[in-house]
């Protein structure tokens, strides 16, 4: 039993915090991609 809490509390923090880096990180990643779609459309419209 105290194997298993020890065990908790050394990978249960960076658990957290990797799924909390995550969801922060995502929302950036989605506007990122919405602006490299941007990016692309504004330069098809040059070539033209």
């Amino acid at each position: 039993m105290e194997q298993l809490v020890g065990f908790i509390g050394n990978v249960g923090f960076p658990i957290a915090i990797s799924v909390y880096l995550l969801v922060r990180i995502e929302s950036k990643l989605d506007s990122l991609t919405l602006s490299i779609y941007e990016l692309a459309r504004a330069v098809n419209d040059i070539r033209r």
